[in-house]
């Protein structure tokens, strides 16, 4: 593959081993649906936040994946205050699931077809329903929740290419979390013709109703990671506490070459 090109170039700015794109939630929404209407070379977009920070210094897998991406969503408060922490800007935060539903509801307007893969077994087809009605004429060419362990088997994945390629989506959404949902975008999505394929983990559960967002004003200051732990203290302490320390320790090492850089 090679690095993608898109018509509609937005500023960026460096945090860690990946460009993350700089610019306001509805120049960024303009953009991605221009694109897939455009429906010319496939392109994706992945969501980064700390922990995908974390992955990418250690993960050059990932690395390649991220350098392709045609759109670099800032999904945490984090990135921003990194941002500011290395002399740079992010306007706002970019939340994937925040995104999807814009997406989504641009679709109903242009006409666009979505595809929902992935996701916990029925919430794909609730999350369908429930923008359905909260955006009439949208249009779900499908959705699919395949088994675990499906990227082993090379039947189950013709099978879910086969149904994408029939249903013929603009949109494809993805979510078998982090990095998993990466790794098959990239190896899959652009030989799908899907013009956009966007990565967005949890986004059908909290869509659904399954499981219950964190009240805005939780979002807005920032702590929406807090109310995730509450919830599920023994699941995620550990990879919010590691993935916190590797953060913090990749954003200083990059201030710290900035500064080195200035004084030479």
């Amino acid at each position: 593959m090679t690095t993608c090109t898109v018509a509609y170039p937005l500023p960026k700015v460096q945090i860690g081993a990946t460009q993350v794109h700089a610019c306001h939630f509805d120049d960024m929404t303009e953009a991605i649906v221009r694109t897939a209407s455009l429906a010319e070379e496939p392109q994706y977009v992945v969501t980064p936040n700390v922990q995908h920070i974390a992955l990418l210094a250690k993960d050059d897998y990932l690395r390649r994946v991220y350098s392709e991406a045609a759109f670099v969503l800032p999904d945490g408060v984090s990135l921003l205050l990194a941002a500011r922490v290395l002399g740079q800007k992010i306007p706002e935060r970019i939340a994937g699931v925040d995104m999807m539903q814009a997406l989504c509801r641009e679709a109903a307007r242009e006409g666009l077809r979505i595809f929902l893969l992935g996701g916990r077994p029925g919430s794909a087809e609730k999350a369908a329903a429930k923008m359905r009605k909260e955006y009439p004429g949208l249009i779900v060419s499908g959705t699919c929740c395949p088994p675990l362990g499906f990227e082993k088997d090379q039947s189950q994945e013709d099978d879910i290419e086969a149904r994408i390629k029939a249903a013929r989506p603009h949109l494809l959404f993805v979510a078998f979390g982090a990095p998993k949902q990466e790794y098959w975008i990239y190896e899959h999505a652009r030989q799908l013709g899907v013009p956009i394929t966007m990565g967005v983990g949890g986004s059908f559960e909290m869509v659904s109703g399954m499981v219950a967002r964190c009240p805005r004003w939780l979002q807005q200051i920032g702590f929406e990671w807090l109310y995730r732990l509450a919830r599920e203290p023994r699941r995620l302490w550990k990879r919010y506490l590691i993935c916190m320390i590797e953060f913090t320790q990749v954003v200083m090492r990059q201030r710290s070459n900035l500064q080195k850089v200035v004084q030479s």
